[in-house]
C-alpha cells in the first residue's frame, strides 16, 4: 500500500522560514527537543505564536 500525505484540518498554506544559526546551537536545541519529546519545528512554532502574542499585548 502506498503512503498518504495527512491532510490539514486548517485550510493555511505552510510557509518555510531559513533561519541561519552556528551547528552547534542547532545541534544542542535538536537534542534537547528530543530529550523532551517534541520536535524542533514544533517548539519554533511555539516560540513564534507566544512572541506575537505577547507582542500584541505590549501595543
Amino acid at each position: 500500500m502506498g503512503k498518504r500525505k495527512k491532510q490539514k484540518s486548517n485550510k493555511e498554506e505552510d510557509a518555510k522560514l531559513v533561519v541561519r544559526i552556528e551547528a552547534g546551537l542547532r545541534d544542542a536545541f535538536i537534542e534537547a527537543c528530543q530529550e523532551i519529546d517534541t520536535t524542533a519545528s514544533r517548539e519554533v512554532r511555539r516560540f513564534i505564536r507566544n512572541f506575537l502574542g505577547r507582542s500584541s499585548k505590549e501595543s
